[in-house]
């Protein structure tokens, strides 16, 4: 856990959400108001999560004290979400049409009467307290401690266009003002509902079979252990293993992958997702807050709170920034006055619209929106991306190394021939399947299931004296013999030369791109096994589409040269490295790093997390019900879908470039604002629509990446 995220120790501390942020301002606002409520020790805000996390003691009631300014609703994290009324009906809005009736009525009585009459200026001045009373009781809180943000701004702005007679125009800017904090506060809200939709994907209650009866249980009450019974067309409300039935499982909502999966006995099952045909039973293996999609919906919540490098740039831009603007409006306001003798109202009036225009709202949104979209956009299309710092990095690659056994490849491999030299065929691969079940070799299992596909019982053989030969292959005596199962090489260093004929088989198997396996024993090599392990179907189209947008790709393995280069060749890889002992490939991606600087490396999170840390973004296949992948990669692809890689290079590349044309446009737009102040053009009313157009803009633009799809 970065240090950006929640860093506060797990003694005495208590997770709330919030409902109502608007704004990053108010999210710091609430955390330090809470942080000086007697008893709290610490707090911590997650505003793209909207969550508050609190060390010491509070009540619910005090904690919405503190968020009174903002109208903030807080609840237990373990409490069911209360749906919130509609957006039209939330009480902030209701004083905003109240307010907007009294500016149109008090503009038609001016026209009538005159613009500075008591009963136009009274109707305005009505319409200024209802519809910015809560700002300006932070504005006024705020200026007290010299602290200039949006609220104070707009605080000093409306008192001041108020001052100097400008009643109308101050009316005005308070319910624009709030027109614009409701419609952002909706577009963040719209931005949020892609995480807090995967709250909703688990059912909350699931049928438990305890004794014999089957009775409705909720899943806090849950047990490991219990039998879970499904039915065709419900969800599965908690991880699991399948103990009897066979049925298709939809799996989008956790792996996004489109297309059912069968399962079966002993398969594994994830909460959330829906069982399509069969009936099934299934045995709880873990709790609920343990569950795959309570894991996903913590790394991304906490996804929120780690902040992109964009963010950070915003942030610092922001402290000099809101300071310049108190600074220029006041020179604005007094410096033509006293040096030109210009007109004081035409000055101060000037000044005041640079604080309104100079409001940071849309620069401070620009990247948190644009964050929040896209992490939440990614984990409905299955991939879990662990912060805004990955998802930029994703996108600058420059090179991507992928581990071949289980990556590139299906992982699964099979014995494709066996050549004999001495001995039954039969004989000698059950001598190699005893020997193989001690080793931790992904080749190991495609021995086994062809010595079991074959009726070979070489549970019974003895094995003693087993030892591993790094990188090379493993010895053990059977039968008072010291047998070797391993690689050419390993027999090379063994029996010096091979013989011509041997050579020529093990070249002619590897040529074809399968994994040659020796048995032999000190004296002889007995048999060859050649073993494949079968390309995914979409490795071949993910390198293709990679290599076309300029990212160079590299396959790493430790198999032999020949078979890598044939793999590679047949996947389309830019590059191939071979015979890769473990810290082999960690040096390949420091040495890669130094090349490129930008570097993803793409593993199964278990063997290669040494590899995907060294790299700038580690990213980890099949992470559904692998507690690894989720824990070492900074990106894990739910499913073992390789298409989802083009997809999250794609969405990060758009997140960037819509988060630099947030930037760029928050800048320009009051910039250009500014500018109409040397003619004297500048008004509150173009301030405001300036401020209010650029925020809801960015945050339109950043809501463009909820559409991105696979």
């Amino acid at each position: 856990m970065s240090d950006q995220q929640v860093t506060l120790s797990d003694q005495d501390m208590k997770t709330y959400r919030v409902q109502g942020f608007s704004c990053s301002n108010c999210a710091n606002t609430f955390e330090n108001n809470v942080k000086a409520l007697q008893g709290v020790e610490d707090a911590k805000v997650n505003f793209g999560a909207s969550k508050i996390y609190v060390q010491g003691t509070t009540t619910i009631e005090e904690l919405e004290e503190a968020g009174a300014f903002e109208n903030l609703k807080v609840r237990d994290d373990k409490e069911q979400k209360v749906e919130r009324e509609s957006f039209w009906k939330q009480k902030a809005n209701i004083k905003v049409y109240i307010s907007a009736v009294l500016l149109v009525v008090s503009w038609i009585l001016s026209q009538q009467y005159g613009e500075n009459q008591l009963i136009p200026t009274i109707g305005y001045a009505t319409a200024i307290v209802i519809g910015g009373y809560s700002l300006f009781i932070q504005g006024f809180k705020n200026l007290s401690k010299f602290k200039f943000d949006m609220k104070t701004l707009m605080t000093i702005a409306i008192i001041g266009a108020a001052a100097i007679g400008q009643w109308g125009e101050g009316a005005m800017v308070v319910i624009l003002f709030a027109i614009s904090e409701a419609l952002e506060r909706y577009s963040v809200d719209k931005a949020r509902q892609s995480i807090e939709s995967l709250m909703d994907i688990a059912p909350k209650e699931a049928v438990i079979r305890r004794n014999n009866e089957e009775i409705k249980v909720h899943v806090e009450d849950i047990l490991v252990g219990d039998i879970m019974i499904v039915k065709p067309g419900q969800k599965l409300a908690m991880d699991g293993r399948v103990i009897k039935g066979i049925s298709t499982l939809n799996q989008a909502a956790i792996t996004g992958e489109s297309v059912p999966v069968t399962k079966t006995l002993e398969d594994e099952v994830f909460a959330g997702t829906l069982n399509e045909e069969g009936l099934l039973e299934v045995e709880v293996t873990k709790k609920v807050e343990d569950t795959t999609i309570a894991k996903i919906i913590h790394l991304v919540e906490e996804a929120q709170a780690e902040r992109a490098p964009s963010q950070a740039f915003v942030d610092r831009f922001a402290q000099y920034y809101t300071p310049l603007i108190v600074v220029l409006a006041l020179l604005i306001a007094v410096v033509p006055p006293l040096l030109f003798g210009a007109a004081w109202s035409t000055w101060v009036y000037q000044g005041l619209a640079v604080l309104v225009v100079g409001c940071p709202c849309a620069l401070v949104v620009s990247t948190p929106v644009a964050v929040v979209t896209a992490i939440g956009n990614a984990a409905n299309n299955g991939v879990l991306i662990k912060g805004g710092i990955y998802l930029e990095e994703a996108g600058a690659l420059k090179a991507i190394a992928f581990d071949k056994t289980g990556t590139l490849t299906k992982g699964v491999p099979a014995v494709t021939d066996i050549i004999t030299y001495s001995g039954n065929e039969n004989d000698l691969l059950t001598i190699t399947a005893a020997i193989e079940k001690g080793s931790q070799h992904p080749l190991a299992s495609a021995l086994m299931r062809e010595a079991e596909s074959r009726g070979l019982d070489f549970d019974k053989l003895v094995v003693e004296d087993f030892q591993s030969i790094t990188g090379k292959g493993v010895k053990a005596k059977v039968n008072n013999e010291m047998y070797y199962v391993g690689s050419p090489k390993l027999f090379e260093e063994i029996h010096g030369v091979l013989e011509n004929s041997q050579k020529r088989q093990i070249n002619d198997i590897e040529a074809q791109g399968k994994t040659v396996m020796v048995l032999g024993n000190e004296e002889e090599i007995l048999s060859l096994i050649a073993v494949a392990d079968e390309i995914r179907e979409t490795s071949k189209a993910v390198i293709n589409q990679l290599n076309k947008i300029g990212i160079e790709t590299v396959m790493l393995t430790g198999d032999n040269e020949r078979t890598a280069r044939e793999i590679g060749k047949q996947v389309g890889v830019s590059d191939v490295k071979a015979s890769l002992l473990p810290e082999d490939k960690l040096n390949f991606i420091k040495e890669l790093y130094g090349k490129h600087k930008k570097v993803g490396m793409v593993g199964d999170g278990v063997n290669d997390a040494p590899a995907l840390a060294a790299s700038t973004v580690g990213v980890a296949m099949g992470g559904a019900g692998t507690d690894t992948a989720l824990e070492t990669a900074d990106i894990a692809l739910m499913s073992e879908d390789l298409n989802q890689l083009p997809y999250t290079i794609k969405l990060s590349r758009k997140a960037v470039t819509i988060i630099k044309q947030n930037i760029t446009f928050s800048l320009a737009i009051k910039l250009l604002a500014l500018l109409l102040v040397i003619p004297g053009w500048l008004t509150l009313w173009i301030a405001i629509f300036a401020d209010m157009g650029a925020t809801l803009l960015v945050t339109l633009n950043s809501l463009r990446l909820l559409k991105r799809k696979k």
